[in-house]
């Protein structure tokens, strides 16, 4: 009890905590009877991440990472939303399969998918009870016996509810694959917030660790699939296994995968390329441009050989997949190229005047940044709306390329990586650092996500612009009245206020009213109702105005989840 007595009780309740349990509680009401076990599981996730998280914000907690300053733990937003994200889905993907326009086999897949994010997330869980457990007092803490229990509950209901899955396949081999995932999780994020230290807070990187993890997987499991209907000599198909992937799908998954793979493996190359010629005694000049060399060169390999090799493998391309891209670009040369070239040009005119702007002016950051989300409505929302899913391509080049230049900027390559990092650096804020930059990334990824998340059926039509709703106006406009005007703030020691609150809520209406009649004129058959819509439009407002995490990662997907209920 002394660490109860020692936390103040008014703390339990925050305001982010309210949103993510309401939030909680909207998706598992909205699950059909024959997802009960998914909803007792997402319910005994829920119960585990809040006490663990209350008990992780303890004074003295004994933590052994150090994570983003100013941030809360963030262990309970971390924890939960990739599970109840892929839980809307199936729900949505539920009212498909009833009406014939969804295979069985897609929806078993997804829950597949559902029960290794939570393998995932709980394993975390379990990993950062355990380091509490050897602080002083923990073994007679309530709050994180009371997690414990709940973890050990929830990984019961996982394993007796996993043996309904892929009948032909032993309940020990789909434990297996569970607690794989588990371990690797684990692995992951020990790596990366030791690797990049005060970067991220727990939540956020549990976050990025679960979709990594489950994106690798699923990779792993096209392979799979592949290669079980090639030894096998029959025409089993991934399909048949619910992994049905379009060919824009397959060249996104394979090039960024690619690129991650190669980010861990090119410190083991410049080690090998360094003892072969050794660099030890050469000068410093040469080095740097022996390692540019190297980079360039084995970085070239990996993406014109090695990963389209694997795409062509699970996929079948009839071409080389470089040349799919431009043979898919150029089926439609007029709508394609032209919207190319608005793009390039809406860059570098934003991007070179942002540029001076952040130098000269005395704008507050935050602001200068919130111009880069409404350049972000200005050239997704007219992609989106009549060229998806070309939109869907470029998304996945423009994060390989930030990627690249991360990587660049990361390793100091010669002769790009100080300009790229002098670049970069102008439109950081207190959540970047000089070890990695998320802010593109978030941003980026946060207006991608739920459009990739969408493909393939979806009665949704305001899914997919989840994100550059959220983000490119909301957010945005919240940021900006509640700088401007706002008064009443939500909390004594933050800033985020009423007035900036309502704008962005206001704001997202506003714009939903006038893009339903737009998607209702290009055929889109509109299936969502206004209750709805306003009820995922607030919960998103409120957690922009409560969390103290990374909201790019976040609002998108919780609103793009509660639009798919």
């Amino acid at each position: 009890m002394g660490t109860l007595a020692s936390f103040p009780m008014s703390s339990f309740f925050t305001g982010e905590r309210a949103v993510v349990l309401f939030f909680i509680s909207l998706v598992i009401c909205s699950l059909p009877f024959s997802l009960l076990s998914h909803a007792l599981a997402l319910f005994l996730l829920t119960l585990a991440s809040l006490f663990l998280e209350i008990r992780f914000e303890t004074p003295n907690s004994g933590s052994l990472f150090p994570t983003r300053p100013g941030a809360s733990s963030g262990l309970l937003l971390g924890a939960v939303t990739l599970p109840a994200v892929i839980l809307s889905k199936m729900i949505l993907l539920s009212r498909g399969l009833s009406l014939g326009e969804v295979k069985f086999e897609e929806l078993q897949y997804l829950t597949l998918q559902y029960w290794a994010t939570s393998a995932s997330s709980l394993s975390v869980l379990i990993f950062l009870s355990l380091n509490l457990w050897h602080a002083p007092f923990s073994r007679s803490d309530w709050i994180l016996k009371f997690s414990l229990c709940s973890m050990f509950l929830q990984a019961a209901v996982c394993s007796v509810s996993l043996a309904a899955i892929y009948q032909d396949l032993h309940p020990a081999l789909k434990l297996s694959w569970l607690v794989c995932h588990g371990l690797a999780a684990v692995k992951l994020i020990q790596h990366f917030l030791r690797t990049f230290p005060s970067c991220a807070s727990i939540g956020e990187s549990l976050l990025v660790t679960t979709g990594i993890v489950l994106y690798f997987s699923d990779m792993l499991l096209r392979t799979m699939a592949k290669l079980s209907g090639l030894l096998m000599l029959s025409e089993v198909q991934p399909t048949e296994y619910g992994i049905n992937r379009s060919e824009i799908s397959t060249f996104i998954q394979g090039l960024l995968v690619g690129l991650l793979l190669y980010s861990l493996a090119f410190k083991y190359i410049i080690q090998i390329w360094e003892w072969s010629i050794k660099a030890a005694s050469a000068e410093a000049r040469h080095k740097e441009i022996g390692k540019s060399l190297v980079f360039f060169t084995s970085l070239g390999f990996v993406m014109i050989v090695i990963v389209p090799s694997w795409m062509q493998f699970v996929q079948e391309f009839h071409m080389h997949p470089i040349f799919w891209v431009f043979s898919f670009v150029f089926s439609e040369p007029v709508k394609r190229l032209s919207l190319c070239i608005y793009w390039v040009c809406v860059i570098c005119f934003s991007v070179l005047r942002f540029y001076n702007i952040s130098k000269s002016s005395k704008l507050e950051r935050i602001l200068l940044r919130k111009y880069y989300h409404l350049l972000a409505v200005l050239m997704f929302l007219p992609a989106l709306i009549f060229q998806p899913k070309f939109l869907n391509l470029a998304f996945g080049a423009a994060l390989a390329v930030f990627l690249t230049l991360e990587i660049i900027r990361v390793w100091r390559i010669w002769p790009l990586g100080q300009l790229v990092h002098q670049f970069m650096n102008a439109f950081t804020d207190h959540r970047d650092s000089d070890l990695f930059i998320v802010s593109h990334f978030s941003l980026l990824l946060g207006c991608a996500l739920p459009i990739w998340m969408s493909s393939g059926y979806n009665d949704r039509s305001l899914a997919p612009f989840a994100g550059i709703l959220s983000l490119g106006i909301g957010d945005t406009m919240a940021s900006m009245v509640g700088h401007k005007y706002g008064v009443l703030r939500w909390s004594k020691s933050g800033k985020k206020t009423i007035e900036g609150t309502a704008a962005g809520i206001t704001s997202v209406l506003a714009a939903c009213s006038l893009l339903l009649p737009l998607l209702a004129s290009t055929g889109h058959i509109l299936t969502q109702h206004w209750s709805s819509l306003l009820i995922a439009v607030t919960v998103s407002g409120l957690l922009e105005a409560h969390t103290a995490q990374l909201d790019n990662a976040f609002i998108p997907l919780f609103f793009y989840s509660l639009l798919c209920l």
